[in-house]
């Protein structure tokens, strides 16, 4: 996962305003855990009537008043303002353990591009490998709440079990009765692959088209 931000910057959401600059303190905020990638702006309506809900969703997740134990969840801002004051106003009021990317790194418009990103918000969900569970996560969220994690994180782990041999999946069975509809709905594609998710076109709505 940290190899999608290599080289790169990320800063903590709190009042320092920590800058993560290596790749071992990349890798320690996000390795091992389901990364959610947030493209959104201030400016746009949409994305201030999704935030309150995602705001929400984290927190409840993440935060040690709600949870014995975080979730194993990280989530980057990759901001689509149009000015760097824009950004830190958005900000301002988001969870402190957010991160994300410096405005002034291109990075922010190319991971639109790479994940297809069409419409604001958007919520792109990664697997701890990097690959993409889904592009739907703000729908997901929006319909299901703090569910909707579960589901994703029992997806990630049924398609780790891709790389045992053929015999040993042979005498598993799925330990719920939803696992293997999650299997069949998460299909995992390559982060570095661009294009929609096969069958797609249920994009998240709100925001004009064309972004990138």
């Amino acid at each position: 996962m940290a190899s999608l931000f290599s080289g790169r910057i990320l800063i903590r959401n709190n009042s320092d305003q920590d800058e993560l600059d290596t790749e071992a303190e990349v890798s320690r905020r996000l390795e091992n855990r389901l990364v959610l990638l947030f493209f959104g702006a201030g400016a746009c309506p949409q994305c201030q009537a999704f935030v309150p809900i995602l705001k929400d969703f984290f927190v409840r997740l993440t935060d040690e008043f709600y949870v014995l134990r975080a979730a194993q969840l990280a989530l980057v801002y990759v901001s689509q303002d149009s000015t760097e004051e824009q950004q830190d106003l958005f900000l301002k009021d988001m969870p402190k353990k957010w991160l994300f990317l410096p405005f002034e790194d291109d990075l922010r418009r190319d991971l639109g591009r790479q994940f297809s990103v069409e419409r604001l918000p958007a919520v792109v969900v990664l697997k701890p490998d990097g690959d993409v569970l889904t592009r739907d996560g703000a729908d997901e969220i929006q319909r299901l709440g703090t569910a909707c994690f579960a589901n994703w994180q029992e997806a990630a782990e049924v398609l780790d079990r891709n790389f045992q041999l053929p015999e040993d999946l042979e005498d598993q069975e799925p330990r719920s009765l939803t696992e293997c509809l999650r299997r069949h709905k998460y299909r995992v594609e390559k982060a570095a692959r661009g294009g929609r998710d096969p069958g797609g076109g249920g994009g998240e709505e709100g925001g004009a088209g064309g972004l990138f």
